[in-house]
């Protein structure tokens, strides 16, 4: 499954629009990650989008 993000003014005007996929990070935690660009008013700016599950951090490897 992924995340759409819409990114708005204030007024309600979309700015952008991003799709938030599924990322499996490198502390183990799961969750989901994308970055990108935007234009506001002229100027340009990076967008960052995380969304980490609380508790979904693997401890460690229960070997059997």
């Amino acid at each position: 499954m992924n995340i759409i993000v819409e990114l708005k003014s204030d007024s309600g005007q979309l700015i952008g629009l991003m799709t938030v996929p599924p990322k499996d990070f490198k502390t183990g935690s799961k969750g989901y990650f994308t970055s990108g660009k935007v234009e506001v008013d002229g100027k340009r700016y990076q967008v960052q989008v995380q969304l980490v599950e609380i508790g979904s951090k693997t401890t460690g490897k229960s070997e059997g």
